[in-house]
This record gives structure tokens, C-alpha cells and sequence, in this order.
């Protein structure tokens, strides 16, 4: 029978490297992005396994109906929670609105869409979520205070989840990627070569990684091979939250 996975946030990036690879081994996955063109082509690029669905997963209210929809078209094997956002800014610059919208998004949705997904994987005899967390939950990072706290956010979810869902056969764990060739990060260290150096200085492999490691972290989560795992952080960062 054929796994049905949804990956929010799977338009670019991340999301889209590990939506390809779903993709690629079979999975029918619904890719969520806000952008029409942007999600509709990215599900050409990966086949007729990818299915567009334009949402803003910011509707809250919303999201209940858009997995009873998705569901109707069979059980839902692998939920993915890519989609989120961040913010670079001083600490004392961040007003209550800014904040209160980075965890809307990064925390909120997250939650939303895993209690949905839930209530179809328990109906089904159980499923896997993998939620995606940073290096911002590993240690310190300066100026992006809500996005570390969102992170750290997901951490706990992600245990809290995983020993609450367990007796139904949900597995939950998290990837924390670390510093990966994508065009934010490259943006990034393009206007920030000092934090560039750093970053690479610290990290043991001297190397950033690429969308396809991240995507194979959440592929072995999602797959059988990870079937008496649950409630961990896997780091996937060549050292860099161990390196000094």
C-alpha cells in the first residue's frame, strides 16, 4: 500500500529536498506552500507523487478542515512540520507583535496541524511526525531571540508528544539541522562573512551540509527503520554543537 506524507514548508529548502526524496522512494506527499507558482512547480520538478496544496498554515481555524480533506484520501502515514520562519533583530528592537508571530507560526501551527494529523494516525494504528528544530535550541545565538525560543519550543514538544502518543503507535522526533547550503544561509553569510568564518570555525567537518542530509535525517524517522525510536533530537550538523 502506498504512505501518504504531508511536508509543510515544501516549496523550497528544506521541505523541498526532503518532499524529493519522499517522493522519489514512492510516498505520495502533499506539498503546503503559500505561494501558488512556487508550490505548483515545485510538485512538477518532483512528479506525479507531489500534490500541491496552497495554505497558509498561519489560519489556525483553518487547519482542521484542510486535514479532513487530505485525509479523505487515505490515511496519513508521515506528517513533517518544515514550515517556519525567523527574524534577525537586537533583542530589545523585538516588539510583542514580532514576537508573538515568529512562535504563532514556528509553535502554533505545528501544534495544530500534529493534533489534526494525530486524530486521523490514530484511526489508521499509528504514524510518525518529524517536527524540525535548529542549532538556536542547541546553544546561544545572538539577535534571533523568538526563533530560539520557538525552537526550544519544538524540543519539548517533541518529548512531551512522543510519550503521550506512543501507546497509539505515533512516533515523534525532531531533526536540528545545522548551518546548510540553502539561498537563505548563503544570503546570510554573503552580508556576514565574520559569522560565516565562525560558523565554520567551530564546526568539526568544516563544511556546511547539504538539503539532501537533511532530507535522509527525515527520511529514516518517516521509515520503518526507525521503528523503536521516539522523542529525540537528532543534530545533523557536522560537529557544529559540539565543536568548540
Amino acid at each position: 500500500m502506498i504512505k501518504r506524507a504531508i511536508v509543510t514548508g515544501a516549496n523550497s529548502g528544506l521541505g523541498y529536498a526532503t518532499a524529493k526524496k519522499f517522493c522519489e522512494n514512492g510516498i505520495k506527499t502533499y506539498i503546503i506552500g503559500r505561494t501558488k507558482e512556487r508550490t505548483e512547480q515545485a510538485c512538477t520538478e518532483m512528479g506525479s507523487n507531489a500534490v500541491p496544496i496552497l495554505f497558509d498554515l498561519n489560519n489556525l481555524r483553518d487547519i482542521p478542515a484542510l486535514i479532513e480533506e487530505i485525509s479523505k484520501e487515505g490515511p496519513i502515514d508521515i506528517l513533517v512540520n518544515n514550515a517556519g520562519i525567523n527574524m534577525k533583530k537586537e533583542f530589545t528592537e523585538v516588539t510583542d507583535e514580532e514576537f508573538l508571530s515568529i512562535l504563532h507560526t514556528n509553535v502554533c501551527s505545528v501544534f495544530a496541524m500534529t493534533r489534526e494529523v494525530v486524530k486521523v494516525m490514530k484511526k489508521n494504528g499509528g504514524g510518525s511526525i518529524v517536527n524540525i528544530s535548529s542549532m538556536a535550541a542547541q546553544y546561544g545565538l545572538p539577535k534571533v531571540i523568538a526563533y530560539t525560543a520557538s525552537k526550544g519550543a519544538i524540543e519539548t514538544f517533541t518529548r512531551g508528544a512522543a510519550v503521550e502518543l506512543a501507546e497509539f503507535g505515533i512516533r515523534v522526533n525532531a531533526v536540528a539541522p545545522g548551518f546548510i547550503k540553502t539561498k537563505m544561509v548563503a544570503t546570510a553569510f554573503e552580508s556576514d562573512p565574520q559569522r560565516r568564518d565562525k560558523v565554520l570555525a567551530r564546526t568539526p567537518m568544516g563544511t556546511l551540509g547539504e538539503p539532501s542530509d537533511i532530507a535522509d535525517a527525515i527520511y529514516y524517522y518517516a521509515s520503518s527503520e526507525s521503528k523503536f525510536v521516539t522523542g529525540t533530537i537528532l543534530c545533523v550538523d557536522g560537529g557544529n554543537s559540539i565543536g568548540f
